[in-house]
């Protein structure tokens, strides 16, 4: 499961650096990148998630807690 969100990250964010801690019930997730230096926070949140948004749909993602910084 985190191969495949960190692949699907990388794939729109190519220097995304994602830090995994926890479970699929139970993940946290870090992502680092210089795309964000300009982004609200709120929209570096919504990059993120709807980049998983089909995770969330097919069930396969249940809850996410979510981290993004800049470089």
């Amino acid at each position: 499961m985190k191969e495949n969100i960190e692949k699907i990250i990388i794939e729109s964010i190519p220097d995304a650096i994602c830090e995994f801690d926890g479970d699929s019930c139970n993940l946290r997730l870090v992502v680092t990148s210089k795309i964000f230096s300009d982004m609200p926070l709120i929209v570096q949140h919504r990059t993120v998630m709807k980049l998983l948004e089909s995770k969330f749909k097919s069930g396969e993602l249940h809850a996410l807690s979510l981290e993004t910084k800049t470089i």
